[in-house]
């Protein structure tokens, strides 16, 4: 920039800067946004002061404001406008021809399209010009403007005019076109007048200037700054002079991964922006106290392996974990439950040697190859295959896929204290057993199963990840010894779901810089800034750190995780379709009318004792209808017949007040009667009322 130290509106700064000497340090003089006010200009907060310092790292051209000189108003359009503009020629006369073509846009096809008239006469290498001959500027070069010029008879002639003639000139209308982009990226043609294409000549001229987005860095600013350059400030170019002024760089968690060499750490940070938006994902201990200003201790950064896992959904709310692969625990196989043989299918698929143990009875059904089980009976799965179900109204067979299961008896654990001698008699026994002990259960079948384990073996979470695929029931048999209170110790189940790699920074607070921590970079957004501060532990003493491997999330974490590492299984298949039929109903047996007609007769009734004999219920249910014939032999087959809807009945009960009791209160409400149907009436029985009597009168 020319003149540094000259006062300039920030709008002109930005439009005479030169992009390659960016970086460039503003200081804010006066303007409209002073004194410390807070602006929120397209989504960013920004204040300006007098006395600030700004620095300035990249320009993006957003849009231009263009001013009508007519109407003295101004608005804005966008980059990418689509219409043309031709410039205004300007009515004051230029005096030397290098005036008039420093006016030239740079970089333009304007061959042919600038032309301008003498108002004086000119003679050039024999040719003379009378006043009032119009020129085409052709090109500047060497010094002199190549010209053509209409000669006598309609011939073109072309001439070369040293810049340095002198005379009067006028510039002529020019009627070529130019995009907006085209003419905010030229500076000679940022300074012309323009008139729109498609207006008409009596429209005002316009002029254009660029509006810049800025990107900056401000004094003692957490972060990065955007502003436009349209802002009513006056600034002045410090840039010589603050070399040695440090602007803070916020860094996010990513950043600090991927821009930070191993050998600056340890360092200390202090946090700028905190994990506001991450509340509902943790609840650790140390995710509060990652505040603004909070120092942290920056141990170093690189992927970790961790593995979610969760309790069982039972009367306690479910409890979601975060586990470090460095866990240092001691874990034990717990049984899993399984509610359908597609399930069983799936975890058997991740081990061999699965067993179970039915924990419901299921019905056999031949037509859809369901087997009979029965609580307690303990299968092995072998493995899958199709199998044939049983024809059904002469079509083809289908084929399933079904879990082939060996059934486990007592006698299996005794093989091994057979004889000697019997050792041949028991293999052929087995031979011809082993074929029976097979059962086939289709996928789609519906069943209750619990895992059996003979284990009881204590593992690492190293060693469960290498012997055993996911998803495991565990429970902690021995906490780690390097936690001051391990959360997973207690907990009754603890299911293991996924395991993925993190890239994490490992931190620490400054105030306890020994107990460390893993801080997720996709999962905590924040930004920090190194300081020059010293670590808090003696340069030759290195520190010994106990890192916490256990965190605990949120269940927005838990379903978050799981849709980054879960892949989509397929659904469990489908059972075979039946075959539609409508069967008549069958003729009732006499047992089964006599039995029906047992059934809708009515009670019976009981003798009372003297005492209470005037205790009765309402009326509606002292009077019985008869009931309804049995079905003879020829109707057996048909449809019972639709029968009108009976009246209902309004009667009051007549009822004799007993004076054990208290008087029952009036019900407000309406009463409906209903009809005296056999099925509709809930009896009391003599034995309740006796006891409801009885009681009354104790009370009393």
């Amino acid at each position: 920039m020319d003149g540094s130290g000259t006062v300039l509106s920030l709008q002109e700064f930005i439009a005479s800067l030169d992009r390659s000497t960016l970086p460039r340090i503003l200081q804010v003089c006066s303007g409209v946004y002073f004194q410390g006010s807070v602006y929120e200009l397209s989504g960013s907060e920004v204040c300006l002061s007098t006395g600030d310092l700004i620095k300035v790292i990249d320009l993006k051209l957003m849009s231009a404001s263009c001013t009508d000189i007519a109407s003295n108003s101004t608005y804005e359009l966008p980059i990418d406008h689509k219409g043309l503009f031709k410039v205004v020629a300007e009515d004051m006369p230029y005096s030397s021809v290098e005036e008039m073509v420093g006016l030239l846009p740079v970089g333009m096809d304007v061959v042919g399209s600038f032309s301008f008239v003498t108002r004086t006469a000119l003679t050039i290498d024999n040719f003379s010009m009378v006043p009032g001959q119009m020129l085409t500027l052709l090109s500047s070069e060497q010094g002199c403007a190549r010209c053509q010029v209409m000669g006598p008879e309609g011939s073109k002639v072309e001439v070369r005019i040293p810049l340095g003639q002198c005379g009067s000139f006028y510039e002529c209308q020019d009627e070529h076109g130019y995009l907006l982009r085209e003419i905010l990226s030229s500076e000679r043609l940022r300074s012309r007048r323009f008139r729109s294409v498609m207006a008409k000549a009596c429209g005002g001229p316009l002029v254009f200037s660029p509006i810049y987005q800025i990107e900056a860095i401000m004094h003692m600013r957490k972060n990065i700054v955007n502003f436009p350059s349209s802002l009513e400030v006056d600034v002045v170019d410090v840039t010589d002079e603050s070399q040695d002024v440090e602007f803070v760089k916020p860094l996010t968690l990513p950043e600090v991964c991927a821009q930070q060499p191993r050998d600056t750490f340890p360092a200390v940070a202090e946090v700028l922006e905190a994990p506001e938006d991450s509340r509902h994902f943790f609840s650790c201990d140390w995710h509060p106290r990652l505040q603004k200003g909070c120092r942290l201790v920056l141990h170093g950064h690189g992927e970790r392996s961790v593995l979610l896992a969760s309790t069982p959904q039972g009367r306690k709310a479910r409890q979601y974990f975060l586990i470090s692969g460095s866990y240092g625990g001691r874990l034990r196989r717990k049984a899993r439950e399984f509610s359908s043989v597609y399930e069983l299918y799936v975890a058997s698929g991740r081990a061999t040697g699965l067993r179970v143990s039915a924990t419901r009875n299921c019905e056999a059904v031949e037509e859809e190859g369901l087997p009979e089980l029965g609580v307690g009976d303990q299968l092995e799965v072998l493995g899958c295959e199709e199998v044939e179900l049983p024809a059904q109204g002469g079509k083809a067979k289908q084929k399933v896929e079904a879990l082939v299961c060996r059934h486990i008896t007592e006698d299996d654990d005794d093989d091994d204290d057979d004889d000697e001698e019997d050792a041949e008699e028991e293999e052929e026994g087995r031979k011809g057993k082993s074929k029976k002990d097979l059962i086939c259960l289709p996928l789609f079948m519906s069943a209750q199963f619990m895992e059996v384990i003979l284990d009881k073996k204590k593992y690492s979470l190293a060693e469960l990840g290498k012997d055993f695929l996911l998803p495991l029931d565990v429970k902690v048999a021995s906490r780690d010894p390097d936690l001051e209170k391990d959360p997973l110790s207690g907990l009754p189940v603890l299911r293991l779901e996924e395991v993925a790699v993190e890239p994490c920074v490992r931190a620490s607070l400054l105030e306890e810089p020994q107990l460390c921590f893993d801080l997720p970079t996709r999962w905590l957004h924040m930004s920090v800034s190194f300081t020059t501060e010293a670590l808090p532990w003696p340069a030759d003493q290195p520190l010994k750190l106990y890192l916490k491997t256990v965190t605990e999330v949120k269940e927005e974490f838990y379903y978050e995780f799981r849709k980054l590492t879960n892949v989509e299984a397929a659904p469990p298949p489908r059972p075979p379709k039946r075959e539609m039929s409508v069967a008549k109903p069958k003729p009732l047996s006499k047992s089964s009318r006599e039995k029906a007609k047992s059934s809708t007769s009515g009670k019976k009734s009981r003798s009372m004792s003297s005492s209470f004999c005037q205790l009765s219920v309402d009326s509606e249910k002292q009077k019985r209808n008869p009931p309804p014939p049995p079905p003879s032999e020829g109707t057996a087959d048909e449809p019972p017949p639709i029968l009108p809807r009976k009246p209902e009945a309004h009667g009051a009960s007549i009822t004799v007040p007993n004076t054990y009791v208290g008087a029952p209160k009036k019900n407000k409400g309406k009463t409906k009667v209903r009809s005296a149907s056999d099925s509709d009436h809930d009896y009391e029985t003599v034995e309740d009322m006796v006891r409801n009597a009885q009681e009354s009168v104790m009370f009393y």
